[in-house]
C-alpha cells in the first residue's frame, strides 16, 4: 500500500509540475528569429532594431539567425515547418509575395497558408534613379524616351522577382513602354553599372540610392510614394515628375508557423506595434526613408494577400520567369 501511495503521489507531483510548466505565460524561453537574408541589409537591420525593443517588452532574449538562400525560401521553409508555439519567427519582404507566383508548384510551403502574419512592421517606398549620362531628367522625359526607343532602356535590379524588378515592370506596363531587364545578384553590382552608365535605370530603396544621388553620382527621377518622404524631400513623387500615380515599396513583415495560438500571435503583434511606433524607432525609420506600420495579424494578412495578387498579375503580364 505504501509503495502504491508513493507511486500515486509521485505521478501526481509530476502531473502538477507538467501542468505548471504548460501554464507558464508566453514567452517563457528565448525566441528564435530567422532572417532569410545576409546581415546588413534593410531586412536584417529593421529586424534587429525592432526585436531589441520586443525582447525588452516580452522579457526574453530574441536570437537572430541569418539563413540566406533561394530567394529567402530556405529560411522561410525552416520556420514554416517549425513547432507552432511562438518560439520561431521569420522576417520576410516583398519577394515573399512574389515567390508565390514565381515558384508556384515548386515552393516547399504555401507563402500564405503555411504561416500566420504577426505584423507588418514597416514599408520602404522605392525610388527610381538614372545614370548621369542618360538624357531624361524626370519621369515625363523618361517615358517619352522609352516610347520612342522600345527596348533600348536597360534597367537593373537586385535580382529576378525582387521588389525593384517587379516595380519597374509595373511602371513599364502602366506607362505602356518596353524596357530591358538586367538582373544582378544584389544591388551593389547594379549600382556600379548605373554609375558607369552601363545601365540607364535602377529602382531600389532610398537608404541605398540617396547617398549616391546626393553625391551627384546618379540622379533621382521620382519616388514611388503618395507624398514626398521626410528623408528625401527634394525627390518628387512620380506624378509630380510627370509619371503615373504608382505607389510601390519593399516591406518588412514578421510571420509565425501556421497554427500558432492566436493569443501568442496577438501578444507578439502588440509588442511589435509598440516597438515600431516608439519615438526611437520611428526616428530611425524616418532617417532611412522607412514608414513604420505595426499593425494587427489580421491587417497584415490582408496586406499579404493583396501583395500576392498584385505582384502575381505583374509577373504573369511581364512573363517573368524564375532563375
Amino acid at each position: 500500500m505504501t509503495k502504491r501511495l508513493t507511486a500515486i503521489l509521485t505521478a501526481a507531483t509530476l502531473a502538477l509540475a507538467a501542468g505548471i510548466a504548460c501554464a507558464q505565460p508566453y514567452p517563457s524561453k528565448p525566441i528564435r528569429w530567422i532572417v532569410p537574408y545576409t546581415p546588413g541589409g534593410i531586412t536584417d537591420n529593421v529586424t534587429r532594431m525592432v526585436t531589441a525593443r520586443v525582447s525588452a517588452t516580452l522579457g526574453q532574449p530574441i536570437v537572430i539567425e541569418n539563413k540566406p538562400g533561394a530567394n529567402s525560401m530556405i529560411g522561410v521553409d525552416l520556420v514554416a515547418k517549425s513547432p507552432a508555439d511562438g518560439y520561431t519567427i521569420v522576417t520576410v519582404i516583398a519577394a515573399h509575395a512574389a515567390n508565390a507566383t514565381l515558384y508556384e508548384g515548386r515552393i516547399p510551403y504555401d507563402p500564405v497558408k503555411s504561416l500566420v502574419p504577426v505584423s507588418l512592421a514597416a514599408i520602404a517606398p522605392l525610388i527610381i534613379t538614372a545614370s548621369n549620362s542618360f538624357a531624361p531628367n524626370d519621369m515625363r522625359s523618361l517615358i517619352a524616351y522609352a516610347k520612342a526607343n522600345p527596348g533600348k532602356v536597360n534597367f537593373g535590379s537586385s535580382g529576378i522577382g525582387a521588389a525593384a524588378h517587379l516595380t519597374t515592370e509595373l511602371l513599364a506596363q502602366t506607362a505602356g513602354v518596353s524596357m530591358t531587364h538586367v538582373p544582378y545578384k544584389g544591388t551593389a553590382g547594379a549600382l556600379t553599372d548605373l554609375t558607369a552608365g552601363n545601365i540607364q535605370i535602377l529602382v531600389d530603396v532610398p537608404s541605398t540610392l540617396m547617398p549616391h544621388v546626393r553625391g551627384a553620382k546618379i540622379k533621382a527621377l521620382g519616388m514611388f510614394s503618395a507624398k514626398r518622404l521626410p528623408s528625401a524631400p527634394e525627390v518628387p513623387t512620380l506624378p509630380e515628375s510627370g509619371g503615373p500615380a504608382l505607389e510601390a515599396s519593399t516591406w518588412v513583415m514578421f510571420l509565425a508557423p501556421a497554427g500558432t495560438p492566436p493569443e501568442v500571435v496577438a501578444k507578439l503583434s502588440q509588442a511589435v506595434s509598440d516597438a515600431v511606433k516608439s519615438p526611437e524607432i520611428t526616428g530611425k525609420f524616418n532617417e532611412l526613408g522607412i514608414i513604420p506600420v505595426g499593425n494587427t495579424s489580421e491587417q497584415a494578412a490582408t496586406f499579404l494577400r493583396d501583395e500576392v495578387a498584385k505582384w502575381g498579375q505583374v509577373i504573369r503580364t511581364a512573363g517573368v520567369k524564375a532563375e
